[in-house]
Order: C-alpha cells, then sequence, then structure tokens
C-alpha cells in the first residue's frame, strides 16, 4: 500500500511538472484540427 501511494504522489508530481508541456502540446493538436477543418470547407 505505501508502494502505491509513493508512485501515485510521484505521478502527480510528474503531471505538475509537465503540466505546460501537455497544455503546449494540446494547443497544436487543437491548432492543426482546426486548420485541416477550415481547408476541407474551402
Amino acid at each position: 500500500m505505501q508502494v502505491l501511494h509513493h508512485s501515485y504522489r510521484g505521478l502527480g508530481l510528474i503531471m505538475e511538472l509537465n503540466w505546460d508541456l501537455i497544455l503546449y502540446l494540446a494547443t497544436i493538436a487543437i491548432a492543426l484540427g482546426l486548420g485541416a477543418w477550415m481547408v476541407s470547407l474551402v
């Protein structure tokens, strides 16, 4: 149980440190998707 607690806390730390990277990648993916959608309308 203690190992599970430590690994969960470690995962939370990784998510906290990489939150800006995840947001950056999501923004790029959304922008590419919207660009492709706009091109398909033409």
